[in-house]
């Protein structure tokens, strides 16, 4: 029986140790510390900050080689609350019929919400990318649902689409690449007018001085001399 039990023991311990060196051998070969980085790398996906967001192409260059006809499939989106032929009637939205140029709320026959009519100036081209990149944005509490388009490139072709049913407005010019202000004008939008000190400004301090200074050539004056003079004219 003795036998038998230091057999079992013998075993149990030779188990033991085996694990034991098994798990420091693992422990030198493998290391499972922690990543430098915690999570997956995702193919395709852009690190935040690495360059910064590019910068958005201006609307008159992208209307440069838009295409009408794919305007056309585009506007098919906006086909079930708007009509744009001409004359053409009213539905969720107004018709869109010659719409760019003309006044936000142009049409008497819509009831167009106060958040729109409010806006300022009219459909030109900025203001239509605007408005179709998020109407929400452009003119807050509108009452149209639609979240906008966020394809660039499908602004601009449904713009020049919707130019072509009416409006037929000269294409703006699109910019130079790389184009600077015009010499001398963010000075002169910096630069104050004149040279007086205002807005809650104080004047410098070479100015009071000056103030005080007889210009070159004037007579100075004597404050004793001008009293003596005053008492003899009595």
């Amino acid at each position: 029986m003795d036998d038998r039990t230091n057999t079992i023991a013998g075993w149990v311990l030779a188990g033991c140790a085996a694990a034991l060196g098994l798990t420091i051998a693992s422990g030198m070969i493998f290391h499972s510390g922690a990543p430098d980085k915690p999570g997956y790398p995702v193919e395709g996906a852009v690190e935040a900050g690495g360059g910064g967001a590019a910068a958005a192409v201006p609307i008159a260059t992208l209307l440069a080689s838009a295409d009408v006809a794919k305007g056309a499939e585009v506007f098919k989106k906006c086909a079930a609350c708007h009509t744009v032929n001409q004359g053409g009637a009213n539905g969720i939205g107004p018709n869109l019929w010659g719409v760019l140029g003309k006044k936000h709320g142009h049409l008497p026959s819509f009831a167009y919400s106060g958040a729109l009519t409010g806006v300022a100036g009219n459909w030109d081209f900025d203001a239509m990318n605007a408005w179709l990149t998020s109407p929400r944005k452009y003119a807050p509490g509108t009452k149209m649902t639609f979240a906008g388009l966020g394809s660039a490139e499908d602004r601009a072709n449904v713009i020049a689409y919707l130019n072509s049913q009416g409006s037929n407005l000269p294409l703006p010019a699109a910019p130079a690449a790389g184009a600077a202000p015009a010499e001398g004008a963010e000075a002169n939008a910096a630069a104050p007018e004149g040279n007086v000190a205002d807005e809650g400004k104080p004047a410098d301090s070479a100015d009071v001085v000056n103030a005080a200074t007889p210009a070159s050539g004037a007579p100075s004056v004597d404050p004793a001399a001008a009293e003596q003079a005053a008492k003899k004219g009595r």
